[in-house]
């Protein structure tokens, strides 16, 4: 407790009230306080719960880079870095008016004073860090009186007229203030930097925490509202005992007017010893960022090194006081504060997101003996409320706060990613979670049983060969299931005045084309009694659906299908005045499970308007295949691809099938960077491994290392005699750059047949961007 009071008490109960009072424009400041104090408490949960599971040095840092990996970790430190850094600064900058108070004639002096203190503790810092915490007790006891003093003396004095509205929550200015107040509270979880070194962890740390929480906040409280009941602030600043924005040593003006001059002494000690311990700590705190960093990778290793004469690491204790120098040179106080802040809370936020992914990892290794109450929602709401909260901090801080942020990601892209191959613990569990429900879906597909009857939609252009083999494919998919297959030309006519919208199916004979192919030669055969000329027009713009169907008998042949399991196949010749419209009513009518459909290359750049495909893919009731035929006489190898995420079930199904129908064997193809940590392929391989329990027919795995992941699959792919891949929406960015499938599907020699699943026509948001990336990345 000693330890987080110290942190915390400091710049924010001696320097903030006025500038804060200022902000929120009255009284309202002591609810500000409150609010604050509350709104860190779900980043104290998550850190009591993370700080139990993992009792070791590094704190908040080291729970985002161990659970979320080293990009947020990198975020994290720096944020860490900068915020100590900011608090640092604050206290030098606030902490010397309370020594002016004392000796006004230092005034001249002030910023003379607090480079020169910087300078003094930076050097303290590189020569010795012994001596650094060996006061800490004696300053937090110091404090605790003095404020103690400070509140039971002062209460009597406090005039009613002047703490009204105290805690008016809905005061003008009153998130901003929130926002500036906020580095009040940085030092609630600095106790799991040292968690490693405390004993019974399980119970130390949460109420040590939790604890040293809520007594700093009572703290807060108690004082800025007797500071706010016992002096007039507004005249304060009149009389330029403080300055325009509230800073200065307000709680010196306000033990002066109700403890006398023994109580000023005490409370200007306190805030001088409160100070100098918060800037000193800072610097210190700040200086071990950079050095953790390096040495789990994330920093250059000059970071790391350590002097041998002084036993401490000399580049980053000299940077950290630099940065500390610079801001107290030039950046006004309420900004140092709401820099500060800003930072303090991107960490809050990062906190509370490491223990939903450690949890919703479901890691095996992590039990924490105390667990936050009322998850998820104490978590999401302590993000939801960061976030507000941060918006509020100010235009230049939160501009650069997003500059720091990015800059950090740039780093870790250009000098991290290339230097370390593991990543977070949760985000490895959520990608082994994300393949085992992925699984789960495949298996309750593939034990289902359900019939499946496919509509091979072609027209005029279809050339004959490409028929035949969006047919083969058609029966094959159909067989397995005991479902049909309806082979449907559909003719596009001029518009009708008078029965515009009709679209007319009528039952046909055995086409030449299917007759004389040599894979489906002899299948088919006119059941008795059927008249090819049968149909009739629908109404109301349906599609007509009597007639008969076209048999098979078995029969020997050089087709290579077989005859035995065959599906029924139903030849037609629809007439439309739109394809696109009829493929999709035709479908939904006779409750097709998959539309099979000639791939039109020519439509993948339209920028404007809507093709036959991408009107299907739009709007298909069922599963559509998009057939790109380099032509098709049965398969001894098919390569089933996924650039990124998990296999969708329909498209492992398709495959399936027309393996067992052809007597193929799969290849599982699926690609992860070249740098991708080992953790990443042998979850990947799991996956694989799962799926191929799953499979009816023999199936190899190919988990490729590869930064160019068409190239890479193309490679493999080309070895294949069909590729199974996935259909993409389209779109204006998929017409001008191309989409990956298409790529893909256009990078190889063989026959390939994209799917789309039914249930899913468009992926959503978090599919496409959090999940496939997690997965497959």
């Amino acid at each position: 407790m000693a330890i987080a009071i110290g942190a915390m008490v400091g710049s924010g109960i001696f320097i903030l009230p006025g500038v804060a009072y200022v902000t929120v424009e009255g009284p309202a400041v002591v609810a500000v306080f409150l609010v604050a104090g509350l709104l860190v408490l779900p980043a104290a949960f998550s850190a009591s719960e993370m700080a139990t599971a993992m009792p070791e040095d590094g704190g908040s840092y080291v729970y985002v880079e161990r659970g979320m990996g080293p990009l947020l970790g990198t975020i994290a430190g720096v944020g860490n870095w900068f915020m100590l850094s900011f608090k640092g600064a604050l206290a030098l900058i606030g902490g010397v008016p309370y020594l002016v108070f004392v000796a006004p004639w230092l005034a001249e002096y002030i910023l003379i004073i607090a480079i020169g203190l910087a300078v003094l503790f930076t050097l303290i810092n590189v020569v010795s860090t012994k001596s650094a915490g060996s006061l800490q007790f004696v300053i937090v006891a110091v404090m605790l009186v003095a404020l103690a003093w400070f509140i039971v003396g002062g209460l009597p004095d406090v005039t009613p007229e002047r703490t009204a509205g105290a805690f008016n929550v809905g005061s003008g200015g009153f998130i901003a203030a929130t926002a500036l107040v906020f580095i009040s509270y940085a030092g609630v979880i600095k106790i799991a930097a040292v968690a490693e070194e405390v004993k019974d962890p399980g119970k130390t740390i949460p109420r040590a925490m939790i604890g040293s929480l809520l007594l700093t906040t009572a703290l807060y409280v108690g004082v800025v509202y007797v500071a706010v009941g016992v002096i007039d602030i507004d005249a304060a600043i009149a009389a330029g005992d403080l300055q325009p924005d509230g800073e200065g040593a307000i709680m010196a003006l306000a033990a002066d007017a109700t403890l006398g001059q023994a109580g000023t002494v005490a409370v200007v000690i306190a805030a001088m010893l409160a100070l100098a311990s918060t800037a000193n700590a800072g610097l210190l705190s700040a200086s071990r960022f950079p050095f953790a960093m390096a040495r789990d990778g994330l920093a250059p290793g000059a970071f790391e090194r350590v002097s041998e004469r002084f036993n401490t690491p000399v580049l980053a204790v000299t940077i950290s006081g630099a940065i500390i120098i610079v801001l107290v040179s030039f950046v006004p106080i309420d900004q140092v504060a709401k820099f500060g802040s800003a930072f303090q809370i991107i960490v809050f936020i990062l906190v509370n997101l490491a223990l939903i992914g450690f949890r919703e990892g479901a890691i095996e290794d992590y039990d924490p003996e105390f667990t936050s109450p009322l998850y998820p929602w104490m978590q999401l709401f302590g993000m939801a409320s960061g976030f507000v909260v941060l918006t509020q901090v100010g235009t230049v801080p939160l501009a650069g706060a997003a500059l720091i942020t990015g800059i950090s990601v740039v780093y870790f892209t250009l000098y991290v990613r290339p230097r370390t191959e593991r990543e977070g613990a949760a985000r490895t569990e959520v990608r082994r979670n994300v393949g085992k429900a992925a699984v789960e879906r495949t298996r309750e597909l593939f034990a289902e049983g359900q019939r499946y009857d496919t509509l091979v939609a072609m027209t005029d252009r279809t050339p004959d060969q490409t028929r035949v083999d969006m047919l083969r494919i058609g029966t094959d998919l159909s067989a397995l299931r005991q479902g049909s297959v309806t082979s449907a030309v559909f003719k596009q006519v001029p518009h009708r005045a008078f029965t515009a919208g009709d679209t007319v199916s009528r039952h046909d004979e055995v086409p030449e084309w299917a007759l004389d192919a040599p894979a489906l030669r002899g299948l088919f055969e006119p059941s008795d009694g059927a008249d090819p000329a049968d149909g009739s027009g629908s109404t109301d713009g349906g599609v007509s659906s009597g007639g008969t169907g076209m048999g098979t008998d078995a029969t020997d042949g050089a087709s290579g299908l077989d005859r035995d399991h065959a599906p029924p196949v139903d030849f037609r010749t629809v007439t439309t005045e739109d394809i696109g419209p009829a493929i999709v009513e035709f479908a939904s009518f006779e409750d097709m499970s998959f539309i099979v459909l000639e791939r039109r290359v020519e439509e993948l750049h339209e920028l404007y308007g809507e093709g036959l495909n991408e009107h299907v893919l739009r709007n298909a009731p069922c599963g559509v295949l998009l057939v790109e035929d380099r032509g098709f006489d049965g398969a001894d190898e098919i390569a089933v691809a996924t650039d990124r995420g998990v296999y969708d079930p329909e498209k492992l199904l398709v495959a399936d099938a027309i393996a067992e129908e052809t007597g193929a064997t799969l290849t599982l193809l699926q690609t992860i960077p070249e740098d991708a940590p080992d953790e990443r392929y042998e979850v990947v391989s799991e996956y694989h491994d799962e799926i191929r329990r799953i499979l009816t027919v023999t199936a190899d795995s190919r988990v490729l290392r590869s930064d160019d992941r068409i190239e890479g699959l193309a490679r493999f792919a080309n070895a294949a005699d069909l590729l199974v891949t996935t259909t993409e929406r389209r779109g204006i960015r998929g017409a001008v750059f191309g989409r990956p499938g298409d790529r893909l599907v256009d990078s190889v020699d063989c026959t390939a047949v994209m799917v789309q699943p039914a249930e899913q026509r468009q992926r959503g948001l978090i599919q496409r961007v959090v999940l496939d990336r997690l997965f497959g990345g």
